[in-house]
């Protein structure tokens, strides 16, 4: 499938066919992401695959946690367009996808931020081709999340990304216009 393809179709899913898709096809996903650039080849990125029920749970608890702060505090156009949009502190795709894909950055290697998440954009579009969905999680705070996974001090969470076959009949964001987003030789 083409890329422009692939990304016209992709869409934020947060709920799950309870069927398991095969490991390898998550495997094959990380290995497309694997591929991306990095600033000086350092390939910063470090994924953690989770299928134990009791863990995704736990992590599902700790990322609630923080939400709930972050939902107490959260204002302005962003707590308009929260509570628009139907979000809450509540997170149930942490625990009911087959998988939870999370994403790390090595701190220490050049350009490490940028380099994760065009990792991240690679592993997206390789679900997508697979027929699997996810969204973008990125919890308030990770710091729990690391402590429990064990993560050595350098290595930052950047995303939490549950992977199942998509079970959300909600449809795509409308996206801008080209022209829209481009400009030529000046801003």
């Amino acid at each position: 499938m083409k890329v422009l393809e692939l990304a016209k179709r992709r869409k934020t899913v947060r709920k799950f066919l309870s069927e398991k898709p095969p490991l390898s096809d998550v495997m094959r996903a990380i290995e497309a992401a694997k591929e991306a650039p990095s600033g000086m080849n350092a390939q910063p990125w470090h994924f953690v695959v989770i299928d134990d029920d009791w863990l995704k749970g736990r992590i599902r608890g700790l990322c609630e946690i923080e939400e709930r702060k972050f939902y107490e505090k959260v204002s302005g156009k962003l707590g308009e367009w929260l509570k628009e949009k139907g979000f809450s502190p509540e997170k149930p795709f942490l625990s009911e996808a087959p998988y939870l894909v999370l994403v790390f950055g090595y701190t220490k290697a050049p350009y490490w931020l940028q380099s994760t998440w065009i990792a991240v954009g690679y592993f997206l579009l390789a679900l997508e081709e697979l027929g699997l969905g996810t969204v973008t999680y990125t919890p308030p705070n990770p710091r729990a999340v690391e402590k429990l996974l064990n993560a050595p001090k350098d290595y930052k969470l950047q995303v939490i990304l549950p992977v199942g076959y998509p079970a959300d009949p909600k449809p795509k964001y409308e996206r801008k216009k080209l022209e829209e987003v481009v400009s030529f030789n000046r801003f």
